[in-house]
C-alpha cells in the first residue's frame, strides 16, 4: 500500500506493523552466533547496544519507504555525477565498542574504500526501537538520516556526537524536503521520473 504524504504524517508508530524483538543480557558472542545463524540475508535485521539485542523483521511500508529514499538518493548522485556504492544492510560491527548494526540503506561515496559507510538511512516505522544513533556513533557513520511520518531528519557526527543538520554534509546540494516530496508516487518507476524531472529544472 502506497501513503499520501498526510497519511504518512499521520500514521500510528505503535507496535504492529513491525515486529520487533528484544533480548537483554546478551554476550557478543552470542550476538555473532545469531547473525551466523541468520545467514546473508538483509531481514530480519539484527541490532547489538551493551548486551541488548535488537531483532527486526520489517513491514511491507517499512521496505517501501527505505528502498524508496535509497532510489532517490542513487539518482541525485548519477544526475550530479556523483560517485556512489549502494551497500543496503551491510553488517557494521565493533566488537571493542560493544556496538552492532544493520542499516535500511547505507551508501559510500567517491571511488576510494572504507570501512564504514559515509551515510546511513533509517525508516522509523514503529515506536520502541533500539537507540541506533548510539549505535552508529561510536561505529564512526559519518551522517545518519532518519525518516519519521513523512519527513527526513539527518545527522552529522561532529566531535563524536550526531548534531541535527538542515541539509545533508555528505550530499552537498541535497533538497531533503524535495526528496521527500517524490516519495508518495504511486510506483517507483514515476517517483524516480518525476525526481529526475526536478532536478533538471
Amino acid at each position: 500500500m502506497m501513503y499520501t504524504q498526510a497519511q504518512y504524517e499521520q500514521h500510528d508508530e505503535q507496535p504492529v506493523e513491525d515486529h520487533i524483538i528484544h533480548l537483554s543480557g546478551i554476550s557478543w558472542e552470542d550476538y555473532e552466533r545469531l547473525l551466523d545463524m541468520r545467514g546473508d540475508h538483509s531481514a530480519p535485521r539484527i541490532a547489538y547496544l551493551d548486551g541488548v539485542v535488537e531483532i527486526m523483521s520489517p513491514s511491507f511500508t517499512h521496505e517501501l519507504v527505505k528502498s524508496l529514499i535509497g532510489r532517490l538518493v542513487e539518482v541525485y548522485c548519477l544526475e550530479r555525477e556523483i560517485p556512489f556504492l549502494a551497500v543496503g544492510s551491510w553488517t557494521l560491527k565493533a566488537p571493542d565498542r560493544m556496538r552492532g548494526a544493520e542499516p535500511d540503506e547505507c551508501y559510500i561515496f567517491g571511488d576510494s574504500p572504507r570501512e564504514q559507510p559515509h551515510l546511513v538511512i533509517e525508516v522509523l516505522w514503529t515506536s520502541g526501537r533500539i537507540d541506533k544513533l548510539d549505535i552508529y556513533r561510536k561505529l564512526g557513520v559519518a551522517e545518519v538520516w532518519y525518516w519519521r511520518k513523512g519527513h527526513i531528519q539527518a545527522y552529522g557526527l561532529h566531535d563524536e556526537r550526531y548534531l541535527p543538520l538542515t541539509a545533508s554534509e555528505v550530499l552537498p546540494g541535497l533538497d531533503l524536503e524535495l526528496l521527500t516530496a517524490f516519495l508518495d508516487r504511486p510506483t517507483t518507476y514515476e517517483a524516480i521520473r518525476a525526481y529526475r524531472d526536478a532536478l533538471r529544472n
